[in-house]
């Protein structure tokens, strides 16, 4: 592996079998942004010296990368064999993505934190009030003004649920280092995400028949009961309150598994991902984009400023309004019968402007010193 020594200067990474392009700093390279050394906390996102895992999961360009990777194998795959993907195919994506390595990866990050003594009340309602105000504001805008009724549920969920888990945590410990309040923000928003996630797809979802709004309840009810998110947050927090530790080899098979999250998700939505559909959405792909990357975080840093969060909090804040769109809801497009494309092309733009985007409300929160 041959890694570049002077700054600025391009440098090809081609291990794990990804090829990406990266920026190389040497050692000593100190330099500062806004003031701040990089050695306080504020890495670049790519540097020659951090591993793997910081490199190419804990940065947008990163997490791109993957995407791409997995569109990358797709695009092998059917010239080798012309035939779609097949229903345990999915069902065994569903199953290791959404139902295996990202429930271990929530329970394993909640679980390490000591909830009694960094609880903090208000930040983690001001987390579940946004995110509540998000979700209705947005579906009530969709109705209004996306006449396809077919893409609404999925327009929603991929404008207002960020990438708390698969991504955000990465970001805030690559941004400040070990941090509680990104469990926190989890505790506040990811819940509900997924409530609220489940509540849209349920009701726009396109069924042939028009199925009883009573029908629909009782189905949003079920789905929400066996969300295995949800249930893996309440055990984390179980776990955490009760002071639980966990013998090194269950400690470590935990924490083998929950690694997979975020390449695995990746690789997944890049294998669903199809360019020549998603540009025929290219309109509301970037309506959504706008909302998750540059609107939400427009109405609702100021208002966190103005109620005195700062610092890991006000980084975790911005995780969770302007993070790019966890590619969960993929999965959760595409098995409850909403628009996996749309969903798949939102999550891939919002991956890759956010590196543009986070920087950009980084620099505002220092110029402002509320980081």
């Amino acid at each position: 592996m041959r890694r570049g020594v002077q700054a600025g200067r391009v440098s090809r990474y081609s291990g794990h079998d990804i090829s990406c392009v990266r920026i190389a700093y040497p050692k000593h390279d100190t330099r500062t942004i806004s003031g701040s050394s990089m050695s306080q906390g504020f890495a670049p996102f790519y540097d020659v010296n951090r591993t793997y895992e910081d490199n190419y999961l804990q940065g947008p360009f990163g997490a791109f990368a993957e995407v791409m990777k997995g569109d990358s194998a797709a695009g092998a795959s059917a010239q080798s064999a012309q035939t779609t993907q097949s229903q345990s195919s999915d069902q065994a994506e569903e199953f290791l993505g959404f139902r295996v390595t990202l429930p271990f990866m929530l329970f394993r990050d909640i679980a390490a934190v000591d909830i009694r003594e960094v609880f903090d009340l208000k930040f983690v309602l001001f987390c579940a009030l946004v995110s509540t105000t998000c979700f209705w504001v947005i579906w009530g805008m969709t109705k209004v003004f996306l006449k396809d009724k077919t893409m609404r549920g999925a327009f929603v969920q991929a404008s207002f649920r960020s990438s708390a888990a698969v991504m955000g945590l990465a970001f805030i410990s690559n941004i400040y280092g070990s941090s509680a309040m990104g469990p926190l923000m989890i505790i506040g928003a990811v819940p509900l995400y997924n409530i609220y996630s489940v509540i849209v797809l349920t009701f726009e979802a396109n069924d042939e028949g028009e199925a009883k709004n009573t029908g629909k309840i009782k189905e949003a009810c079920v789905n929400i009961a066996k969300n295995p998110i949800i249930i893996s947050i309440v055990l984390g927090l179980i776990a955490a309150l009760l002071g639980v530790h966990f013998p090194v080899i269950v400690d470590k098979t935990i924490n083998s598994v929950a690694q997979l999250a975020t390449p695995l998700a990746l690789i997944v939505l890049g294998a669903g991902f199809e360019g020549r559909k998603a540009l025929a959405k290219i309109k509301p792909t970037l309506w959504a984009a706008s909302i998750k990357l540059f609107f939400q975080p427009l109405v609702f840093l100021p208002l966190a400023a103005v109620l005195g969060f700062s610092g890991e909090k006000m980084v975790a804040i911005l995780i969770m309004l302007a993070s790019p769109t966890t590619p969960s809801c993929y999965i959760m497009a595409k098995n409850m019968k909403n628009d996996g494309t749309l969903t798949a092309s939102v999550i891939v733009a919002t991956t890759l402007l956010a590196a543009f985007t986070l920087t950009f409300w980084i620099f505002v929160l220092r110029r402002f010193g509320l980081i």
